[in-house]
């Protein structure tokens, strides 16, 4: 049923590594050239992903595929497939960065005091969502789950409650009942509504012919940030220039994506999805949905890709505190090698260009 959640057997074998053999690509248009030459490499960079290999990595397929990591001065990037929450990773320092969405790690400052920051936010919107359906009784605002059997992982449970928090519903007001990850308990009638991705179930159970209804976090009293590269204060200060590269890599290719996401797809199909039984067309429209819906906004329009307001930074500390996570925006957030990065290349602003 649900791609983004299958197949995790092959995750260990599965890598992709850019090196300067694999791309031979042209200096992208706007950059000046001033980049680390290839005697000068800042080394190589290893980022823990959250999840397989799918759609939702497009950007980084094609940052290596295009060349835009070497360009910028690293010898390669190794992508090391989830699932992982990314934090103990780079706490350990058996990767350099890693991708999370702003509740785990914001759960982990809180409550270990770790060193560690978000330094780049990909996801300006959380992807997560109440999916029910059209033609049942469906829930199209917090209240609407009162009275209601709603599926929710293990995992997901406390951010669950922190949706009901946020919107004064009081737990017993609702029936939450344990799911796994595939939405067809809602599609039995088993439940009145699923914790899902907008980005993933949503769209493959509307892709089987359902007129489904979302209910974002995002929209309903739970901002955050997610898909946040993260990297621990250390590597920060130490290793500002090599995290600038990658930096600068990450928001080629996630420009890249945006402007060309049928070319991601095609480059994830080749090297990873058909091994994991994926679909390229849902894989396409997973891909677009997070485009348009949670990487693309008036901030990112204005001041580029993966950067963060201070505004929803504070609203992003904001929703922690509603599910009992205190920690403040200085303690979460390290923005400024991604500053550093467009005041460089301010070019890389405008993303929409070709």
């Amino acid at each position: 049923m649900t791609a983004r959640r299958t197949a995790t057997g092959l995750l260990g074998a599965l890598t992709l590594i850019a090196t300067t053999a694999l791309t031979g690509c042209s200096t992208p248009a706007g950059d000046t050239g001033s980049s680390p030459s290839s005697d000068e490499s800042l080394g190589s960079i290893t980022m823990q992903l959250p999840w397989i290999l799918n759609s939702q990595f497009i950007g980084e397929y094609l940052a290596i595929d295009e060349g835009y990591f070497t360009d910028a001065g690293l010898e390669g990037v190794n992508l090391v497939p989830g699932p992982s929450s990314s934090v103990s990773e780079v706490l350990s320092g058996t990767v350099d960065v890693g991708m999370v969405d702003a509740m785990t790690l914001g759960a982990t400052v809180a409550n270990e005091n770790a060193p560690i920051k978000i330094i780049a936010s990909g996801y300006q919107k959380n992807p997560y969502s109440i999916l029910s359906l059209a033609d049942g009784d469906p829930i199209e605002e917090p209240q609407d789950l009162i009275g209601k059997k709603i599926g929710v992982q293990d995992v997901n449970v406390i951010l669950f409650d922190a949706l009901l928090a946020a919107n004064g519903i009081d737990k017993t007001q609702v029936e939450i009942v344990p799911v796994s990850y595939d939405p067809s308990p809602l599609i039995f009638g088993e439940i009145d509504g699923y914790m899902s991705f907008l980005t993933n179930e949503s769209i493959l159970v509307r892709a089987e012919g359902h007129d489904a209804v979302d209910m974002p976090f995002a929209d309903n009293g739970l901002p955050f940030v997610a898909d946040a590269i993260i990297a621990t204060e250390e590597m920060i200060a130490n290793e500002p220039e090599k995290l600038k590269a990658f930096l600068e890599g990450e928001i080629r290719g996630y420009a890249e994506a945006l402007r060309n996401p049928q070319k991601g797809i095609d480059l994830m199909m080749s090297q990873s999805g058909t091994d994991l039984g994926l679909d390229p067309a849902n894989e396409l429209l997973c891909a677009e949905a997070a485009n348009t819906q949670l990487v693309v906004t008036d901030e990112t329009a204005e001041n580029g890709l993966f950067t963060t307001s201070e505004t929803l930074q504070a609203e992003t500390v904001e929703t922690l505190a509603t599910a009992g996570i205190t920690v403040s925006a200085d303690q979460l957030f390290d923005m400024s090698l991604l500053e550093a990065v467009y005041a460089e290349h301010p070019e890389l602003i405008d993303y929409a260009a070709s």
